[in-house]
């Protein structure tokens, strides 16, 4: 929280008790140190009311679109009287004694979450992401690292089939990713290369056609020395976006998958051994017979000898061991 937030709601809250909630997750609602009950918050209608006012924090909500949200096309013709009855109730609970001057306000036509006398956890995941949006990767990680633990569940997980309410889950999940993919890159410039591949691949288990953590994974692998991983990994990459979207994978990707492939080859392994063989063959594509001297020439069919072995022992049977009967 900023030093002018605390400033300005510390003066807001003098006159009674702070309101904090929670919509990440559950609804939960604070009034100082004591929690809102059930109850206390309402039925169905009257929790919804709520919980749209919160998701819009600050921002006036007119109670014709309050009606349509909560209600939709099967409003009855009581739902304006039953919608100010619920705000009424709302504020006895959320405000007691301070009648219309406690957090829930009424504007022109409508009510307002006053954003100075209320914290909300969404609201501080949101200023979190984008204070890191504008910060160096050394000032962004600890930021993002403290968003993604308040973004630890989804929005308003009890509030099931509400169609007012799926769009906003949909850009609070977009806004996840984000922080995912920007925490991933920072780790990566950081040298925190096994967090941003872990980081990556959770980004890619709910979004794989996300081109900027698939950079992320096959460079991290690449800077973590674990090489077979990563030209795995490149391989998938090159599938999945193939496959869905037509493309190849970045730039940047492409280049790592050729660094990959030389360092492997360069090992003492089996799988660098072969690769090394494909490069030599590779390299000396298309020339005709008569331009090789006899040194590139045996070391063609060495070459080629080694991928042979290497293709005859992975394509022979299993040896197949009779069950003791």
């Amino acid at each position: 929280m900023y030093v002018t937030d605390i400033n300005v709601r510390s003066a807001a809250g003098a006159s009674g008790a702070r309101l904090s909630a929670q919509v990440i997750g559950p609804l939960v609602v604070r009034r100082g140190s004591r929690t809102l009950t059930s109850k206390e918050l309402g039925g169905p209608r009257q929790r919804q009311i709520l919980e749209v006012l919160l998701l819009h924090l600050g921002t006036p909500v007119s109670k014709s679109r309050l009606v349509d949200l909560i209600w939709g096309a099967h409003a009855p013709a009581a739902a304006l009287a039953n919608l100010e009855s619920y705000v009424s109730v709302l504020r006895r609970h959320l405000q007691p004694g301070e009648g219309r001057s406690g957090p829930l306000k009424t504007t022109n036509g409508g009510y307002v979450m006053d954003d100075s006398m209320v914290d909300l956890d969404l609201s501080g995941f949101d200023r979190l992401l984008d204070a890191a949006r504008h910060s160096s990767a050394q000032e962004a990680y600890p930021m993002l690292r403290r968003a993604l633990e308040v973004a630890s569940a989804p929005l308003l997980e009890n509030e099931l089939g509400c169609e007012w309410i799926e769009s906003q889950r949909n850009a609070y999940a977009a806004r996840v990713v984000e922080a995912r993919v920007l925490v991933a890159e920072a780790g990566l410039e950081l040298g925190r290369c096994q967090d941003s591949v872990v980081q990556a691949r959770n980004v890619l288990t709910d979004d794989p056609l996300n081109e900027r953590a698939w950079t992320v994974l096959v460079l991290g692998l690449e800077q973590s020395g674990r090489h077979v991983e990563g030209l795995q990994e490149y391989d998938r990459c090159r599938r999945t976006l193939g496959e869905e979207l037509g493309c190849a994978p970045a730039p940047a990707v492409q280049a790592a998958y050729e660094r990959l492939l030389r360092a492997t080859a360069g090992s003492e392994t089996e799988l660098g051994q072969v690769l090394s063989a494909l490069l030599l063959l590779h390299g000396h594509a298309g020339a005709s017979a008569g331009r090789l001297d006899a040194r590139v020439l045996q070391s063609q069919h060495r070459a080629a000898a080694v991928i042979q072995q290497f293709v005859e022992r992975i394509m022979e049977p299993a040896v197949l061991v009779p069950m003791a009967s």
